[in-house]
């Protein structure tokens, strides 16, 4: 795994993309990349996207413009490596729903079908369970073709279905192999893209001519490297809408508090962009930034302050803020990640006492939108998205590359080997930009304790 907390290591050799062979098959995507003039809006296959975006971090890398670490650029490249008439795809989706996946789903297919002429796509059903073959394996894949999938962008969820936790990479390729599938779409986060970059290493040590593409997936937005992960505009957008439930609940009645639980197990993007997009948020609360409950300058005093000065307060917290405050039980989910204690139910409980011991009335209402944020079709924005990632994840597959992710990097579409997308997590930084934006809508105090 390569360590991505400190971008400044990340060297040109971390972002190099493994390539299963040569390209030399004339794409039929030809005729529209030759002769493509090099624009600000157009990266050629030939150059590269620098990995740095400002002055100051590629001065401290120290060394010439031609060293410094950068991406392959994504789309249409002028040779193929599978020849189009010979080749079988798969598609499995895997983890927790999230707004745009069928979009994913039907995008990659239309593009094999419509652009390159591959009308063998076999989707894989319920997760990495899917591809595990044999009598005790997993449930039959489906064939997928463009009336299959007509329609299912229009809703929410995954036509194939999804489910968590890993299954044996030997196994996974044997099925594979089996099936004669060539190219393999996963769309999934982290855990499952390092699932990927299991069934694409033993792909290459059988000597298998199997391309491992992945399209990142997470709603948390906490993939490092990518501008935004797809099905995040269409979360907060929607968590916007039980912010303003919220507001008016709390301002609506006397000492009204509305608290606001989203989704964000340790980033705190949707919790951030749905405060500043409803602009009547007056407390923010995020896994990346501790918070004291307690003393004349923790959260419970200074709510308090609030509905005194005002009449009412909005709280939203992201589901992994202030697990320091809570007791773990050591339980984790079928992924193998922790379960998160329940920091609604805590902040519940502690600030009817706080109001009752101060003598204060207290109007409460707590929403917790969850499953009804992630379950929803994808918005306009996303699915411009997941259109344009399913498509770069095609032309990365057909040219050859294999154990790497598509995504968008300072607005240019890019690979990026697997082992950098799942290297750490993308957080909100307490000292970036973003936190400096949600002080400044809500008003609330840098620290809070």
């Amino acid at each position: 795994m390569v360590s991505t907390a400190d971008p400044l290591s990340i060297t040109p050799a971390d972002l190099a993309i493994r390539r299963l062979g040569e390209p030399g098959i004339v794409s039929p995507m030809a005729a529209l990349v030759q002769g493509r003039v090099r624009s600000p809006h157009y990266v050629h296959e030939a150059d590269r996207v620098l990995l740095d975006d400002t002055l100051a971090g590629a001065e401290a890398r120290l060394c010439s413009v031609g060293e410094l670490p950068s991406l392959e650029p994504g789309g249409p490249r002028e040779y193929l490596y599978f020849d189009p008439s010979r080749t079988r795809a798969g598609i499995v989706t895997c983890g927790g729903l999230c707004p745009g996946l069928n979009n994913v789903i039907r995008g990659l297919v239309l593009e094999l079908a419509v652009n390159y002429g591959v009308t063998d796509v076999l989707g894989f059903r319920d997760g990495f369970r899917g591809l595990v073959g044999g009598p005790d394996g997993g449930p039959a894949p489906v064939r997928l073709t463009p009336d299959v999938v007509a329609g299912i962008h229009n809703r929410g969820g995954t036509v194939l279905g999804t489910s968590r936790g890993s299954q044996d990479p030997v196994r996974m390729v044997d099925t594979l192999e089996r099936l004669g599938v060539s190219l393999l779409f996963v769309i999934g986060g982290d855990g499952t893209l390092r699932g990927a970059a299991k069934i694409a290493d033993e792909a290459i040590g059988r000597g298998l001519a199997l391309s491992v593409i992945g399209v990142p997936k997470t709603i948390d937005n906490d993939i490092p490297f990518l501008d935004q992960s797809f099905g995040f505009q269409t979360a907060f957008t929607r968590a916007t809408d039980s912010i303003k439930s919220a507001h008016t609940e709390a301002s609506s009645t006397p000492h009204g508090v509305g608290l606001v639980k989203l989704m964000g197990r340790h980033s705190g993007f949707i919790a951030c962009y749905a405060a500043l997009a409803s602009h009547d948020v007056d407390f923010v609360l995020i896994p990346e930034v501790p918070f004291l409950l307690d003393g004349p300058d923790g959260f419970l005093a200074r709510l308090r302050h609030r509905v005194q000065t005002q009449g009412h307060a909005v709280a939203v917290v992201a589901e992994g803020a202030g697990q320091d405050l809570l007791a773990y039980d050591g339980a984790v989910d079928a992924s193998g990640n922790a379960r998160l204690a329940d920091i609604g139910a805590l902040l519940r409980q502690r600030m009817a006492e706080d109001f009752a011991a101060a003598g204060e009335e207290l109007t409460l209402r707590y929403v917790d939108p969850g499953y009804a944020i992630r379950s929803v079709a994808a918005n306009g924005s996303d699915a411009v998205y997941c259109l344009r990632l399913a498509q770069a994840a095609v032309h990365a597959a057909m040219a050859g590359r294999t154990g790497m992710v598509v995504g968008r990097w300072h607005g240019r579409f890019v690979h990026i080997p697997i082992p950098v997308a799942t290297g750490s997590r993308n957080q909100v930084d307490p000292n970036g930009d973003l936190w400096m934006s949600v002080l400044e809508a809500t008003g609330q105090p840098a620290r809070l304790g």
